[in-house]
């Protein structure tokens, strides 16, 4: 499963509460932290987070887990990962894209309780990253409107 979404969608709730509902065997490969904890690189189109976030997504699948990959993964830069992932899994892939407006994830972002990244990253930062709609190619996705319940996505 693929959740993606501009900063501050829900994507990390949506794919915790997917892991608190299922249990154990479910893998969270979150973009976060692999490109910003684990290599701590900044998002560019040749990042090595795409590819590693590829291969983690595939040992995982590959060890029979259930996989959640996670993040902005804007569609330019992430699609064609994503896309090939869908297309080598030999089981069911769904691709679901968090459509919230900028003006309600300015207001998610305000709400969070981490007070160092909410210095580190300001309403510019989040201003300067949204997309609207970046949807892959193909229709490939299933777009969640921000009316909907972490519970209903």
């Amino acid at each position: 499963m693929v959740v993606r979404g501009n900063s501050a969608s829900g994507k990390s709730s949506v794919a915790q509460g997917l892991r608190d509902h299922y249990g154990r065997g479910i893998a969270i490969v979150g973009q976060d932290v692999i490109r910003r904890n684990v290599l701590r690189e900044h998002d560019t189109a040749r990042g090595a987070n795409i590819a590693l976030l590829g291969t983690i997504a595939r040992a995982a699948l590959d060890a029979g887990f259930h996989v959640v990959l996670e993040g902005i993964l804007y569609a330019d830069r992430y699609g064609h990962m994503i896309t090939s992932l869908v297309r080598d899994h030999r089981g069911v892939s769904r691709c679901y894209y968090l459509d919230v407006p900028l003006e309600a994830t300015l207001v998610r972002h305000a709400s969070k309780a981490d007070a160092a990244y909410l210095a580190q990253v300001t309403d510019d930062h989040l201003t300067s990253w949204y997309r609207e709609l970046d949807l892959l190619p193909g229709g490939l996705e299933s777009v969640i409107p921000a009316d909907s319940t972490l519970r209903d996505t």
